[in-house]
């Protein structure tokens, strides 16, 4: 059976992270994607201690299924607007050989792109569609 929606977990306080959420926002028209910080209440709920060991990392909670990393941006990609689906052949790649650009940037994120002291809080027009911490 498959959901008419999709979870994001995602570093709160990376600005790298929060830009992607936006970028993801504005090419997500039909509302598939729904959002919360992995340090948020909910995340923990969701993926419980999975989320300790990898913060770096982008979740996807999909049809019962998590996917980290590669796995998930592609997979998020690949319901997107425009021609970013087409980034889903990558899939073919090996995981390790995917995981391995992905970790890269996930290990230089705040380096490279900075870090806030809290997580983002939406505007009033997309907080539907992220996840209630309480």
């Amino acid at each position: 059976m498959k959901s008419d929606s999709a979870i994001v977990l995602f570093d709160g306080v990376c600005n790298f992270c929060n830009n992607s959420i936006n970028f993801i926002i504005k090419r997500d028209k039909k509302g598939y994607f729904k959002f919360a910080p992995l340090q948020s209440e909910i995340a923990q709920k969701l993926v419980g201690d999975k989320t300790k060991p990898m913060p770096e990392s982008v979740i996807l909670i999909e049809n019962g299924k998590t996917y980290d990393r590669s796995s998930a941006a592609l997979r998020i990609a690949k319901k997107l607007d425009g021609l970013w689906p087409l980034l889903y052949i990558f899939i073919i790649l090996p995981k390790r050989l995917r995981d391995a650009v992905y970790n890269l940037i996930g290990r230089n994120r705040y380096k490279w792109f900075g870090k806030t002291e809290a997580c983002m809080i939406p505007n009033p027009e997309v907080r539907s569609r992220f996840l209630d911490t309480n």
